[in-house]
């Protein structure tokens, strides 16, 4: 079996796989062994030896690849290709080899290949100590050669004039790191130091197994404070994203006592040392940054205002048209620089995982692609979004989160206003020329969670439920039409009322919202909450018919549209107290003969059921908007004569 020659010593000079992605070495595993790991509940930890047959590293195996080790894929004396490493300085100045991916290259040979040293102790490799405070010329601390007028710098810089170009860690030619003009070995730095004098690491240098790490970075998001609770306890937390010059950003998370010593005192856009967090893997799912870590900071943790700030420190973008998100995967992050058309109002909707109630507001940005495309902003920023997106600015919004429910749909909350930015200059002219005149193309069709109608020019009419075959896919389809309610259906057989009893608990996780039965007891019991009340809720249910000049459709209205349909003025369990008094029928008659024959603007969701043994499109209303006629005639107007 072949080793991949020299692949020790070039790893010991190398910061990580990353500065070489083409370099994958073939490597003998010549030891193994198990760490006694004394912490009760940690993932096991694997010591290891690798050589290529001349030197070999000692290192670790990352905890991903345990099941390697289980599986006997990495085993004493077998044969690996290590595809991503990085390589790290202990306190003690020892170099180890952190394993993060491998593979098996070939059979296990049963012996060791070579009679490998120990790199560390290689001529190439030796490192001589640094010269004490007075004395002469030392060697770089990263294994560069000595240089003429080095002092004591621990960079190994050359003095001006020393001819060895503008390289910050003392190489020759262009290397960032050092590595020298003479076929020596190549040593990359972890650290660099700030201008007072601190030690900085950059964040693409964090690994799980150095917890002595500084790092500035300017705070480029912040999010607002939420709180939790769960069976472990209840607290409050809020999450940052930290960059720094490298273009590498972390997601950081505080949590309880470190929520009121640092919310306030983090800033977006300002620029801090940190230190003392406890890091760990990322969860890819819920974290959109660079880093392949997390940070938790607590009270404890160390962070310092860098009062020079950090011009330097600049978002790095990587823009796509939006014309181009037809083609991008669900679930893909981009970028996008583009122009806020048109911002709805905040509305709230309630989550179904936890039946709280989320506020939300939806954007309709534009490119110079001809296309748009609906934009979700959540939280404290659905809040004002009137403010920092009114009057059409340009906006870059930094991993935005695509969709295919409703279309192309985008969500996100890093985003900068009028940036400034080469690429925005270009888009502010186009708009200025053709904005308001453009006839772009929208990527979105309605979405669900917007309560509101849709803009003009997005209505579709009743019509379009069956010619366009909607509610056939996988998922519902959205549609806002203005029509007329032309019949209600106000009676139900064996039932009192257009409604049904709810569970008279307003909190999570009924929300008086889930069906309640009435026991022999005259009690009534909810399957959601396994609870039993002495009384119960009623909610409007009811379907009916709804119509335009192109057809008509039967439609399912529930309870918030209900009320809505009879202007706030009627309650399911007012009319139902008043009918079994025996003195409302007249009350429930009317009310809903004034609710026919009414115009509304109306969104629906359309999607297809199984009723018995038999698939049904149902469509469902979602929202009702009285017409305001005056408006409703400037829209057709403007559509004659666009």
């Amino acid at each position: 079996m072949s080793l991949t020659p020299n692949a020790v010593r070039t790893m010991f000079g190398m910061n990580a796989s990353q500065d070489n992605p083409s370099f994958a070495p073939t490597l003998q595993v010549i030891h193994l062994k198990k760490i006694d790991n004394k912490g009760a509940g940690q993932d096991e930890r694997w010591k290891v030896i690798l050589s290529d047959g001349t030197h070999f590293l000692s290192g670790m195996c990352a905890t991903q690849l345990n099941n390697l080790v289980h599986s006997g894929a990495v085993a004493q004396n077998c044969i690996l290709r290590v595809n991503e490493f990085i390589v790290n300085t202990m306190g003690s100045g020892q170099k180890i080899v952190i394993v993060l991916g491998a593979e098996q290259a070939g059979p296990n040979p049963g012996d060791r290949i070579g009679a490998p040293t120990d790199v560390a102790k290689s001529p190439a490799a030796a490192v001589t100590p640094q010269s004490q405070a007075g004395g002469g010329s030392a060697q770089s601390m990263y294994g560069g050669a000595p240089q003429a007028g080095g002092g004591g710098n621990p960079y190994g810089r050359p003095s001006p004039g020393g001819g060895s170009g503008g390289n910050p860690y003392g190489g020759g030619g262009g290397n960032r790191y050092g590595q020298m003009g003479g076929g020596g070995v190549s040593s990359a730095p972890i650290v660099r130091t700030s201008a007072t004098g601190q030690q900085i690491t950059p964040i693409a240098g964090l690994n799980m197994y150095s917890n002595r790490w500084v790092i500035r970075a300017k705070v480029s998001s912040k999010s607002s404070v939420r709180n939790w609770s769960n069976a472990r306890g209840e607290g409050s937390l809020f999450s940052a994203e930290l960059l720094d010059s490298s273009g590498t950003d972390v997601k950081c998370t505080f949590f309880k006592e470190a929520v009121d010593k640092w919310y306030s005192f983090l800033e977006e856009g300002q620029v801090y040392t940190f230190s003392g967090g406890r890091l760990k893997v990322a969860n890819m799912q819920y974290n959109t940054c660079k880093s392949q870590f997390e940070i938790t900071f607590d009270q404890n943790s160390e962070i310092h205002l860098d009062e020079q700030g950090g011009p330097e420190i600049r978002e790095s973008y990587d823009f796509v048209k939006i014309a181009s998100l037809e083609s991008v995967e669900p679930n893909a992050y981009v970028d996008i620089l583009a122009v806020v058309k048109h911002v709805g109002e905040p509305t709230t909707i309630v989550s179904k995982k936890s039946g709280k109630e989320l506020l939300k507001c939806e954007l309709t940005v534009e490119d110079d692609s001809g296309a748009e495309v609906r934009m979700t902003m959540w939280g404290d920023t659905a809040q004002t979004a009137q403010q920092k997106f009114g009057n059409s600015p340009i906006v870059a919004f930094k991993r935005a989160r695509v969709s295919d429910y409703g279309g192309r749909t985008l969500s996100g909350q890093n985003f900068v206003v009028q940036p400034n930015i080469p690429q925005a200059n270009g888009l502010r002219q186009w708009w200025a020329v053709n904005g308001n005149k453009s006839q772009s193309r929208s990527l979105s069709s309605a979405i669900g969670g917007n309560r509101g109608p849709d803009p003009f020019p997005q209505r579709k009419d009743v019509s379009s439920i069956k010619s366009e075959g909607l509610g056939h896919g996988e998922k519902p389809d959205w549609l806002t039409f203005k029509a007329t309610i032309t019949f209600i259906k106000k009676e139900k057989q064996g039932d009192e009322g257009a409604w049904y009893t709810a569970c008279a608990n307003a909190d999570d996780p009924c929300r008086n919202m889930f069906k309640a039965t009435q026991t022999s007891d005259g009690n009534w019991h909810c399957d959601k909450c396994q609870r039993t009340h002495d009384t119960c809720v009623r909610r409007f249910i009811f379907s009916g018919t709804v119509a335009d000049d192109t057809s008509t459709s039967w439609v399912s209205v529930f309870n918030e549209q209900a009320e809505t349909l009879f202007n706030g003025e009627a309650k399911a369990d007012h009319l139902y107290e008043q009918l079994i008094n025996g003195d409302g029928r007249d009350l429930y008659d009317s009310t809903f003969m004034k609710a026919t024959y009414t115009d509304w603007l109306i969104k629906c969701k359309v999607k297809q059921e199984l009723v018995g043994d038999e698939q049904r499109v149902k469509t469902s209303v979602v929202s009702l908007s009285p017409v305001d006629y005056a408006v409703e005639s400037k829209n057709l107007l403007a559509s004659l004569f666009a």
